[in-house]
């Protein structure tokens, strides 16, 4: 099949432009069944006549699509990630490449010398490593799978110290080369003077910080996750974004601060490698406490984010018309509290699995479609019905979030 044929309609599963159609395709047919079901269109004739009967059966069809829409987005997820994987080695081998035009430019009035034979060889070589560990990789994302959390986004915590890392193997090879093929003399005993531990202190406090920023990061966060404390969802792959937002695709402060402030220090520190080629980037102290500053925000932020969902009260749904009367099997009850959809859960696959535990009944929150979105379940109130087979008396309520997270435990009375 030529490539124009799959960058079109094709569909097909083994090629990227397939995964990305049908995922789309999957997503225009959940959108329009939602759509029609909020107008109140397309229910069979069977459970039209009953509120709880229709409502039931629009949440399961709904459930079932957004299901498949899930699946096609973990399987556009994947090609992608495998496009990226081939399209990223390009990429470095373009870099190199440019390289080698920037040295055969300056070169035209100077000369060729050793330092720029030692620059090419460099890049070429860290290109190689890392096309080697791409390939090793190419599934999981090629370069991207180093720097790839457990919840399938982009790590902010490992892309920062990934950068630094890069650079500072670069400036490290550059010299050792030209070691390699110096004579002794006062050319290599400069060059031993570039690579003096005072002069890389600053450069690799850095480096020691920003990895061990990612390390502690990482046992925060299953730490918390063991405790109930942080709610995780994945996501279907990795974006850009990431870097900058939270998990639920909002701007976040610490994050953008720290890759801002670091991005700004490692410019500083490549202006200072292409200028002293020779030697290690010679980095301030000044600008060494900025990023340490920077890591600290962003260390502080993730042991603060994440909270468990609270239920804070339950009560009977009156539709209009009704009377006030007590919880009865049959009736809906409106559970309000905080935290029940947590970040990255505003799919439509996650908010189906939103579970309320209903004394030993465990009751499914229902998805009721309105034109562009869902008036339940939502962050703060939960709606569902108390299914006959609760038995009178006290019963407990608990929600079960989608990350698999359990709340509070309030207690109601349900009458005869």
């Amino acid at each position: 099949m030529s490539r124009s044929t799959h960058a079109g309609g094709c569909t097909c599963d083994d090629c990227p432009h397939g995964a990305r159609e049908g995922h789309r395709r999957a997503v225009a047919a959940f959108l329009e069944k939602r759509d029609e079901f909020a107008a109140g269109q397309g229910l069979p004739a069977a459970v039209a006549h009953s509120l709880g009967a229709s409502r039931q059966w629009v949440s399961d069809e709904l459930t079932l699509s957004a299901r498949t829409v899930a699946d096609r987005g973990r399987e556009a997820g994947n090609s992608w990630l495998y496009l990226f994987s081939r399209r990223a080695v390009l990429a470095v081998w373009i870099a190199a490449g440019i390289l080698l035009l920037v040295q055969v430019g300056t070169a035209l009035g100077t000369g060729w010398s050793t330092a720029r034979t030692a620059a090419l060889l460099a890049a070429a070589g860290l290109a190689g490593l890392l096309t080697v560990a791409a390939r090793a990789q190419s599934l999981r994302g090629g370069l991207l799978a180093p720097l790839v959390g457990e919840d399938n986004r982009l790590s902010t915590s490992k892309a920062v110290p990934g950068a630094w890392v890069v650079l500072t193997a670069f400036a490290a090879l550059l010299p050792a080369l030209r070691l390699a093929a110096s004579q002794p003399g006062p050319e290599r005993e400069a060059l031993y003077a570039g690579l003096a531990l005072g002069r890389a202190l600053p450069l690799l406090a850095v480096v020691a910080l920003t990895s061990g920023v990612a390390v502690l990061v990482r046992r925060v966060v299953c730490v918390r996750i063991m405790g109930q404390r942080l709610q995780k969802l994945p996501a279907d792959r990795p974006r850009g974004a990431d870097l900058l937002t939270d998990d639920a695709g909002r701007g976040s402060f610490p994050d953008a601060q720290y890759v801002l402030v670091s991005t700004v220090v490692l410019a500083y520190a490549g202006v200072s490698l292409a200028r002293f080629p020779d030697q290690l980037p010679r980095l301030p102290w000044a600008l060494a406490l900025l990023v340490a500053l920077s890591a600290a925000v962003y260390l502080a932020a993730k042991y603060a984010e994440g909270s468990r969902p609270l239920v804070l009260s339950v009560v009977r749904r009156r539709e209009p018309g009704d009377l006030d009367s007590a919880v009865r099997p049959g009736d809906d009850i409106e559970i309000r509290g905080v935290g029940f959809v947590p970040p990255g859960g505003q799919t439509p696959e996650m908010l189906a699995r939103l579970v309320v535990r209903i004394g030993p009944v465990h009751v499914h929150v229902p998805l009721v479609p309105v034109a562009g979105g869902f008036t339940n379940p939502s962050d703060a109130v939960l709606t569902v019905p108390v299914p006959a087979e609760v038995e009178p008396g006290r019963v407990e309520i608990q929600v079960v979030t989608a990350a698999g997270v359990e709340s509070n435990r309030c207690t109601i009375d349900v009458a005869e």
